[in-house]
């Protein structure tokens, strides 16, 4: 009776709990979408902002922000991909190295943003003279990403069974043949939500962009020109510009669209990957 009873009341915590984050979660969005829908067309989406953003719209932003993103992914996601399996397939997990760089990611993880945009700043910007540029931002971008992806990607091949590594070499693969062809696979979902999580942070951030691709709104014309995001447009409008709050709304909604588009395809392209592989077996 008592077993039942508690069941019963973990059940009701557990969908209340759930209730209230898809709650929180609706509210946001219904929030956003009450003020920002109207202001959301398809001018807003191709001019140029004017009336320091509270006329015009997001073109040069939605570059600058694209541009930004895709330096960071081509910079994390085969370092940080490369580095999971060294620490998972090559390495002992007990030795020195391992447990060091092990401690050193989880330290990272949990290092404020504001922290990664002073070390971008002097390291990228000054040290290396990228100056404020969209370079110095997807590369400070890309070491806040590194982190997350390393982890979950480690512990999606570690997860994989041993069998898979064993009938592999029982059939005379090679070991990146078994690493390609059956453990991949294996840790793809493990590798998505390391990429989501790492892009949800990425192209949310505000802290650290503002000090390395900077506050410019202009159209960029290479990755060394100053670039402003879309988060750093959203913050400038909500707190600095008097009457910002509509096109802040819009640019908001934008920034979700963007995210659910972008997880969509990353989630596609992972379970295209995982199947393609398992199908040549």
């Amino acid at each position: 009776m008592n077993s039942q009873y508690s069941d019963r009341v973990m059940t009701i915590l557990i969908w209340l709990v759930a209730s209230l984050v898809i709650g929180a979660l609706f509210w946001l969005l219904s929030d956003i979408l009450q003020h920002g829908l109207g202001q959301l067309n398809w001018q807003f989406l191709t001019t140029t902002p004017r009336n320091a953003g509270r006329e015009g719209g997001i073109a040069p932003i939605l570059i600058s922000t694209a541009l930004i993103i895709l330096v960071c992914l081509g910079v994390s996601f085969p370092l940080g991909v490369g580095t999971a399996i060294l620490l998972a397939e090559f390495s002992s997990q007990s030795s020195v190295f391992s447990r060091l760089v092990r401690l050193s990611l989880d330290v990272l993880a949990g290092v404020p943003s504001i922290a990664f945009g002073l070390f971008g700043n002097a390291f990228f910007s000054k040290t290396l003279g990228l100056g404020f540029s969209i370079l110095s931002g997807g590369l400070t971008l890309a070491c806040m990403v590194l982190p997350i992806l390393i982890r979950s990607t480690q512990e999606g091949l570690r997860s994989a069974p041993e069998d898979y590594r064993r009938s592999g070499a029982a059939l005379g693969l090679s070991r990146t043949a078994i690493l390609w062809k059956l453990l991949l696979p294996a840790a793809m979902p493990a590798l998505v939500v390391g990429i989501l999580l790492g892009l949800g942070r990425a192209i949310a951030e505000t802290a650290a962009l503002i000090f390395t691709s900077g506050y410019v709104d202009r159209m960029p014309s290479s990755l060394l020109d100053s670039g402003r995001a879309l988060s750093v447009h959203i913050f400038d409008l909500a707190m600095n510009i008097s009457g910002g709050e509509s096109h802040a709304y819009a640019s908001a909604l934008t920034l979700v669209i963007i995210l659910v588009v972008i997880n969509s395809i990353i989630s596609w392209l992972g379970e295209w990957f995982r199947r393609d592989r398992l199908q040549l077996l």
